[in-house]
Formats: structure tokens, sequence, C-alpha cells
């Protein structure tokens, strides 16, 4: 009758884990391997069983070694999730500053320093602006889905949906503030697919002021802009380019994400 014993001196740490065995009064590897796994347990401290090895050290005598790590290592599950976010900075290009907090005239100038409200690098014929890093919101999520939900009719809402921001609360954002920036999948056999979703974040604002014209409200995605005509600058005694409109324009379109089939 086979004999299993483990040797003394188990390893063990946060992502791994060993046990060392003698098998003994077995003719053949494929028996004594057979006979580990049966004396061996699955898992160990949260870790799961992934290998195992058997060496013939003596006639009829095996040296047994079972692996185990994290059961990460197993395939996911349909249902299964991971999220990822990140802030960092982006760069924006703009022609109105927030504020402008001082100006200084040449002493040639008849007047004050001219009164551009608020644009910057303004000239006779036109108002260059000038980049600047502003906040810049991702997040990701990974879902397994099952290959039954990953239809053609899925993947083309998917592309549909690639491009547009929320007509509605999705993850946390009111509508208009998440831009939906595409997914990717890849799937193994007939294991789950597993999919990424990649989103930016921008905030809805109101209260904006460009110039003298205040009061506009703006959603995340939407695009501002102004337009300049001269104007009689009578402290300074010239004239100058100054915003005399403002516009909000939608440059994406709206898109329901709840067919993305994670949750809102």
């Amino acid at each position: 009758m086979p004999i299993v014993e483990e040797k003394y001196g188990r390893i063990l740490s946060d992502e791994s884990a060993e046990i060392t065995y003698v098998i003994r009064d077995i003719a053949n590897d494929v028996d004594a391997r057979t006979e580990l796994l049966i004396a061996s347990p699955s898992t160990n401290n949260g870790l799961v069983r992934t290998n195992t090895q058997v060496e013939e050290i003596h006639d009829q005598i095996w040296l047994g070694t079972v692996r185990y790590a994290p059961s990460a290592a197993n395939p996911p599950q349909a249902g299964e999730s991971s999220f990822a976010f990140e802030t960092r900075g982006g760069t924006q290009h703009i022609t109105q500053s927030l504020a402008t907090v001082a100006s200084y005239a040449s002493p040639d100038l008849p007047g004050a320093a001219p009164d551009f409200g608020g644009g910057i690098g303004v000239t006779e014929d036109s108002v260059e602006g000038v980049d600047i890093t502003v906040p810049v919101y991702t997040f990701s999520e990974t879902h397994y889905l099952s290959p039954s939900t990953v239809t053609s009719a899925y993947k083309s809402a998917l592309f549909a949906l690639t491009g547009r921001v929320n007509n509605a609360a999705f993850k946390g954002l009111a509508a208009g503030e998440c831009l939906f920036l595409g997914a990717a999948g890849t799937q193994r056999g007939d294991d789950p697919w597993e999919i990424s979703f990649a989103f930016a974040g921008s905030p809805n604002v109101s209260g904006l002021s460009v110039g003298s014209i205040t009061g506009i409200e703006k959603k995340g995605w939407e695009y501002i802009w102004a337009s300049y005509r001269q104007a009689e600058d009578t402290t300074a005694k010239m004239l100058v380019r100054k915003p005399v409109a403002a516009y909000v324009e939608r440059v994406y379109r709206e898109g329901n994400f709840a067919a993305l089939g994670i949750g809102t």
C-alpha cells in the first residue's frame, strides 16, 4: 500500500507556498503523482494548488513537491470585475483668463493699459490664447462577461457608444460629465470575455464669465468659445478686441450607458 508522508520544512510567502512529500511503495511516476494529489490539500493559507511534480530518489521512493499561488491565477469567472482610476494633467488651449491680476502701461501710451476683457495674447487681428495644464480624470473598469452576453449586437453597441457622453447619471457622474473612450476585449477558448472599459470625466459648471458676459452654464464635455470685436477703450484711448459673445457648443453625441451592461 502506498505511503505518502509530508517532509519537514514548509515554505510560505504572500504570493506562494510549497510543501514536499516522500512517497513510498510506488513503482511509476504517474501513480506517484496521483497519490500526491490525493494526499496534498487543494488550498493552503488562502492560496490554491497550481503545480505538482514527483522525482524518483530511490527504487519505489519519490520526492513530491506541491506549489500554491494566489487564486487570481485561476481563470476568472463571469461577473467578476476590477477597477482603476487616474487623475493627471492634460493640456487645454484657452483664450480667456479667469481674471486679469494686473496690467502695466507703457509711458508712451496716452492713457492706462488697454482692457481686453480677460483676453490672452490679443493682437490687432486675433486672440492667440495660451496652452495650460488642466486636471483630467480617467477611469477604467474590467469586467468578465459570459460568451452568451458578448454577441455581435453587444459589440456593435460598444462601437456605437464610443465617443459619446452619458445622457443620465453614470458611475457617480451627472449627465454630460462622462465620456466613453472605448472598450477592448479578449477571450481564451470558452472562458469568459475580459473587457476593459475606459472613460474620462469632466464636471458640469455654471456661473462662468467671459469678459463682461456672465451666467454661462456648460456641461462637462461641451465646448465654449468667444467672439471678439473691436471696441473703444475710453480709458486707454484706443480700439481693442474684446469678447462680445460667448457660445456653448455640443460636440459629442449623447448615449445611454446602461447598454454597456456594467451597471450605472
